[in-house]
C-alpha cells in the first residue's frame, strides 16, 4: 500500500505545478463518438520512451491491431529505475468508433481497479495524427514527422493534467 501512496504523492506534487495549456478535452454529457477505425491509428504503433511523473523515466508501447483491438502497455518507473506502476491498455473498435480501456497495476501486479472494473475513455475526435478521448489525448509530437515522437496526456479527477512526451525507441 505504501507504493500506492507514493504514486499519489508524486501525482499530487506534479499537479501542484502550473499547467500552461490543457492537452486533454472533455465531451459534453451524452456526447456521441465519431466514426473511427483502428486503421486510422497506425501512427501509434511502436515503442516510446520519455520522462514521466516527477521526471522519472516512462515507456509506452503499442502493438499492431489483432482483430478489432490494439494492445498497449505503459510503465512508470521510479527515480531509481524500478517499476512504480504499469497500465495495460486496449484500444478497441466498438459500435463503429474507438474506445480506450485500461487497468492500472502496482509493481507487485496488484490492481488499482476492482477485478472487473477498468477506466474507459470514449473518443471525442480523430485527426490524421491525433486521437482525442474524453479526458485523454494521444497525438504525434510533430504531425509532419509521425513515428518520431508521441504526446500522451490524461486529465486527473482534480482537473489537473499529466503530460508525457515520448521519443521513438
Amino acid at each position: 500500500m505504501n507504493g500506492l501512496f507514493a504514486v499519489f504523492g508524486a501525482i499530487a506534487a506534479l499537479l501542484a505545478a502550473p499547467i500552461a495549456a490543457q492537452e486533454t478535452r472533455l465531451g459534453e454529457e451524452g456526447f456521441e463518438s465519431p466514426p473511427a477505425t483502428l486503421e486510422q491509428m497506425d501512427w501509434l504503433v511502436g515503442q516510446w520512451s520519455g520522462e514521466g511523473i516527477g521526471g522519472a523515466p516512462a515507456m509506452e508501447s503499442w502493438l499492431i491491431p489483432t482483430g478489432n483491438t490494439m494492445v498497449g502497455t505503459f510503465v512508470q518507473q521510479t527515480a531509481e529505475g524500478g517499476i512504480r506502476f504499469t497500465e495495460h491498455l486496449y484500444l478497441m473498435e466498438e459500435d463503429g468508433t474507438l474506445v480506450l480501456r485500461l487497468k492500472h497495476f502496482n509493481a507487485d501486479l496488484t490492481g488499482w481497479e476492482e477485478k472487473d472494473d477498468m477506466v474507459t475513455f470514449r473518443l471525442l475526435g480523430l485527426e490524421p495524427c491525433a486521437a482525442y478521448f474524453h479526458g485523454l489525448t494521444l497525438r504525434c509530437a510533430d504531425a509532419e514527422r509521425p513515428g518520431e515522437g508521441l504526446v500522451a496526456a490524461v486529465r486527473m479527477q482534480s482537473g489537473g493534467e499529466l503530460l508525457f512526451r515520448f521519443e521513438a525507441m
